[in-house]
């Protein structure tokens, strides 16, 4: 019952809704799902189980009561807590469409000068289309922008304004949703129904299925590109027990000093 009411209204409330619907349920799910099994690294609260989550497919227990983080948002956490300086040093950061996970959390670090940015988000500082930015060359020393690019029909022309925007010797993690058996993007954009869409690609409002070859194309970009697989720095316990998804790619992208 659950799954079916999840999946229904993530295919029809839009996102906007969704993140102010969200606040609302937050303390409640919080307190219904109370226990000891499962722990949110982001927040340190632990659960008896997480909620499903999925806009086709449903996948169990992967949505944190608490910061209504998924596998993603929670490896990446570690990512950044455990393999980079993010948390400690003087950084301009540029967020794409910012997740709630995150929003608070990174606004209130005083290391970082964090500014956010989407078209439609209401957690954007600054409405900008991605493929068109407005902002300086070489301006920031990281950016994040996960799971925005498989939205972006000239994803390229996306990529591009990235790498423009960040300064030489900077970082940019570009997380994608990952299907790493399949060697090459696929895209169709005859496909407009949104319910085909979803059942191809995996949500409505995607417009393709990245494959492997999606580091190369950040490589072709001009991006120094390493495939971190944190999760095998962690035990079976740990992945389990932060609801992870082993093997999953974080692709961290550097643009070479001039």
């Amino acid at each position: 019952m659950i799954k079916k009411v999840f999946k229904s209204v993530l295919n029809t409330i839009p996102r906007p809704l969704l993140i102010k619907a969200s606040y609302i349920a937050k303390p409640f799910l919080v307190t219904f799902l109370r226990g000891n099994k499962y722990t949110d690294p982001i927040d340190g609260k632990s659960f008896s189980k997480f909620l499903p989550y999925g806009y086709e497919q449903q996948r169990e227990n992967v949505l944190s009561p608490s910061t209504l983080s998924l596998e993603r948002h929670r490896l990446l956490w570690l990512y950044l807590k455990n393999k980079t300086d993010f948390f400690t040093a003087k950084k301009s950061v540029l967020h794409f469409a910012p997740e709630q996970a995150f929003y608070k959390r990174f606004r209130r670090l005083s290391n970082i000068d964090y500014t956010t940015t989407d078209l439609n988000s209401p957690l954007a500082d600054v409405k900008a289309d991605i493929c068109n930015l407005p902002f300086n060359d070489n301006q920031y020393d990281f950016i994040l922008c996960n799971h925005v690019l498989e939205h972006i029909p000239n994803d390229t022309k996306a990529m591009q304004e990235l790498y423009r925007i960040l300064k030489p010797n900077g970082v940019a993690i570009l997380q994608i949703p990952q299907d790493l058996s399949r060697e090459h993007t696929f895209e169709d954009d005859t496909i407009t129904d949104p319910k085909e869409r979803a059942k191809i690609f995996g949500q409505y409002d995607h417009v393709r299925i990245y494959g492997r070859d999606y580091f190369n194309k950040l490589r072709s970009i001009g991006f120094n590109v390493i495939e971190a697989d944190y999760t095998k720095e962690l035990s079976a316990e740990e992945i389990d027990k932060y609801r992870l998804a082993k093997g999953e790619i974080i692709p961290v992208c550097q643009k070479p000093a001039n």
